[in-house]
């Protein structure tokens, strides 16, 4: 039988025996959902607090309005190694790399910008109905305990495996070396979404009497304790009642025969008999939970599934992507390399791109240009629910920190070079807010091994030196630090002084500044000095 036949008989099959309507998602025993458990991992999907650096929280990367994944897709060179041509791949932007300190260091690919994943960010979007979740399906079923290595749920536990990866990587959320006891430890004195606004309904019931996040654990658990399993656990359940059952397409099968045109009805026709889609994106959920090669890149610049098992069998293969809210993304595939619609269709009408383990139900299509228009309007316009685009219950969301372009802290002024012509600069990210743990002041660019001083005043100067600037106001200085500069060369030095802001609400709106002076016998003076930073606690 060829590939075309077969693709349309799995495709007629799966149409014949798939249910109308969709049904709720799927609960391991081990974690059934209840309000408070659900309330609960809304606020840490929304948290920024749960990265090391106070920048990321689960939903940075996944917003609803997007179609559960990123609205911010950074480039990464492709297999020709050349950024910006056609193979380029896209990924979402993390945080910037820190050693097991939690101190800058350099990345050899971005430097001192926020990291960027190899793959791009992968919708929400019906994962609750899924076993094995990321593009690779390396979080299992089988959810262990992430401390303990116990297995917590035996089956249908891969929201919760997949929840907890994110908050230990270092290039998404953490620094290298994390572990959970430092995650539960910030947890226990950080006041939950400190840095968000905007709070939806629900969220603000939950925090109307300010509690911490050990009486929000105490509700969802029966006890305060705040641990790696059940953060997981209480995410899973948030994630489990995502569900965007209200589609145009929920809506023609529930009878409204206006819900689709009828240039989408033929579109929908074409997608479950004349191009095969339904044999892998099968209604109601759009997907098979399968693994396939699509022929869209050469296996050996990513495995894939391959790298899980070790199945040659599996090579190239990634996870077959629930089509709900796929018009809302900003691209589409685990490379991110389609941002439309039309192109997707094109992809597969032409079989796709490369054979080397090619899915054998993946051929060319001929399909005719009114059905490729058709095909696509009923893609475009037939799978989205408007609850998700407009970001209503149960997608709604608190605004993140990051989304709210407060500028603070803020550079400010212009440094003054050392050796090898380098002007060393600030490094910053975390936002000053009042409990932040991991609040960073660090120096990039200066003299390796030099001996420098991080100046903290209440107030500015502009004062010159020699041609020194000194930005900051020595009289009302608040310290001055020594601190050993690390790395190498010319321009290869760096520092990082942690200091813990205290949780003090009498402190909220108190200004401070901070500047960076590096001893360096070529430099004017004899100093060289970093721009200025302008800090507000909030």
């Amino acid at each position: 039988m060829n590939r075309t036949v077969a693709t349309l008989l799995a495709a007629a099959l799966l149409a014949a025996r798939a249910p109308a309507q969709l049904d709720p998602p799927p609960e391991p025993p081990e974690n059934p959902v209840t309000a408070e458990k659900a309330v609960l991992g809304k606020i840490l999907f929304w948290d920024e607090q749960l990265s090391s650096d106070n920048t990321v929280a689960c939903g940075t990367c996944h917003r609803p309005a997007f179609g559960g994944s990123d609205p911010r897709p950074f480039r990464l060179a492709g297999p020709d190694g050349l950024l910006g041509t056609a193979d380029d791949v896209f990924g979402s932007p993390g945080i910037v790399r820190s050693d097991e300190c939690n101190f800058f260091e350099p990345d050899p690919v971005h430097g001192f910008d926020p990291q960027v994943t190899g793959r791009s960010s992968q919708s929400f979007v019906m994962a609750a109905y899924d076993e094995d979740l990321f593009w690779d399906g390396r979080a299992s079923t089988t959810f262990l305990d992430p401390v303990s290595g116990a297995v917590s749920i035996a089956y249908g536990g891969g929201l919760e495996s997949q929840a907890a990866v994110p908050v230990l990587s270092g290039v998404e959320m953490g620094h290298a070396g994390r572990d959970w006891s430092e995650v539960t430890a910030k947890l226990a004195t950080a006041r939950p979404l400190a840095l968000a606004d905007r709070l939806p309904p629900d969220v603000e019931t939950a925090l109307a009497a300010d509690p911490g996040y050990p009486d929000l654990f105490a509700a969802a658990f029966g006890d305060g304790a705040i641990t790696a399993e059940r953060i997981a656990w209480a995410i899973a359940t948030y994630e489990r009642t995502l569900v965007p059952d209200q589609t145009p397409w929920d809506r023609h099968f529930a009878g409204d025969s206006t819900a689709l045109t009828d240039a989408q009805k033929e579109g929908l026709r074409i997608f479950t008999f004349r191009a095969g889609c339904a044999a892998c994106h099968s209604p109601p959920l759009f997907a098979d939970a399968g693994f396939h090669n699509i022929g869209l890149r050469d296996p050996a610049t990513d495995p894939g599934r391959e790298a899980v098992t070790g199945d040659p069998a599996d090579r190239g293969r990634f996870k077959t992507p629930s089509l709900r809210q796929l018009a809302s993304r900003p691209r589409t595939m685990h490379t991110g390399q389609f941002d439309r619609i039309d192109d997707v269709v094109e992809f597969y009408d032409r079989g796709g791109d490369f054979s080397d383990n090619l899915d054998p139900l993946i051929a060319p299509l001929g399909l005719t240009a009114q059905e490729k228009l058709d095909l696509a309007d009923f893609l475009a316009h037939g799978l989205d629910d408007p609850r998700m685009l407009a970001e209503t219950a149960p997608f709604d969301r608190p605004r993140l920190h990051s989304e709210q372009k407060r500028g603070n802290p803020a550079v400010y002024g212009a440094g003054s070079a050392g050796s090898g012509g380098f002007v060393p600069a600030m490094l910053f990210g975390a936002p000053p807010n009042l409990g932040n743990v991991d609040f960073r002041f660090g120096l990039r660019d200066a003299l390796a091994g030099a001996p420098a001083l991080l100046v903290l005043s209440e107030a500015r100067d502009a004062a010159d030196f020699g041609g020194i600037p000194v930005l900051v106001d020595f009289s009302r200085a608040l310290g001055i630090l020594g601190w050993p500069l690390t790395g190498s060369g010319e321009g290869g030095g760096r520092a990082t002084c942690a200091v813990a802001i205290p949780g003090d609400p009498a402190l909220a709106g108190f200004v401070f500044v901070a500047q960076w002076f590096v001893i360096d016998p070529q430099a004017a003076g004899g100093v060289a000095a970093s721009d200025g930073l302008e800090c507000a606690l909030f």
